[in-house]
């Protein structure tokens, strides 16, 4: 009996172990953007490494200063009509944590896998709320709370999800899924599928890995603190 007890205490610890040395990936490198390409035309891109903050005379409009020496940066997408940003690195099943900060009246989305959007909004306030709100997934579902912060604070997304499975002959076996979205710590969504890519991804494709892409042609907005923690494929 005893025996047995010492090694369950022991497989509890290992567990434990094995759990702290989780892969955790940062994608943003806080000082410029290596591991990141835009849409065409790149020149046309505002995105930009620095410090950001809401305009306190026009809080729809995002103040971007230079960052000092030594410390991380926000990734800004200084102004609107821009182009979308994404990385270069793709990921299956993972665990995003991000935070982002939304001007006044300021419009974003976080694309997973390049594909399945995340929306980013300002709907500080809004009582009653629809697909195009913080934190819907576009075109499949609403969130369930309005857990948005006032324009200026910055909000975190945790978000939790499946990648969609292919046989071996490349068909669809299973959709993407979203198991669970939490905003600043409110649950958003759990468990609800995506029956296909949201529009204006990076290629329209569903495939087994893809990139992380934030949306820059709507409006100004700022990221940071971005982690990405890879799942084992199930």
């Amino acid at each position: 009996m005893q025996h047995q007890w010492m090694l369950a205490a022991l497989t509890m610890v290992l567990m434990g172990i094995s759990a702290q040395a989780q892969e955790v990936i940062e994608p943003f490198n806080g000082k410029d953007l290596t591991g990141w390409t835009t849409k065409e035309p790149k020149e046309r891109s505002h995105w930009k490494v620095g410090l950001a903050a809401v305009d306190e005379q026009n809080p729809s409009k995002i103040v971007f200063s230079e960052k000092p020496e030594g410390e991380p940066g926000h990734l800004v997408n200084v102004q609107g009509g821009g182009v979308d940003i994404y990385t270069l690195e793709k990921y299956g099943d993972a665990v995003i944590e991000v935070e982002v900060l939304v001007p006044r009246g300021s419009n974003s989305g976080i694309y997973v896998m390049g594909e399945y959007e995340v929306q980013v909004f300002d709907s500080y306030g809004k009582e009653t709320l629809g697909g195009g709100d913080m934190g819907a997934l576009y075109g499949a579902a609403p969130p369930r709370v309005n857990a948005t912060k006032k324009p200026g604070e910055w909000n975190k997304f945790v978000i939790d999800y499946r990648a969609p499975r292919f046989n071996e002959q490349g068909e669809k076996i299973a959709n993407a899924k979203f198991v669970k979205i939490t905003l600043n710590g409110q649950t958003l969504h759990e468990n609800v599928e995506m029956k296909g890519p949201t529009p204006t991804g990076v290629s329209g494709k569903e495939a087994p890995k893809g990139p992380l892409m934030f949306q820059g042609d709507h409006g100004p907005v700022a990221y940071r603190n971005l982690r990405i923690i890879p799942r084992d494929q199930q």
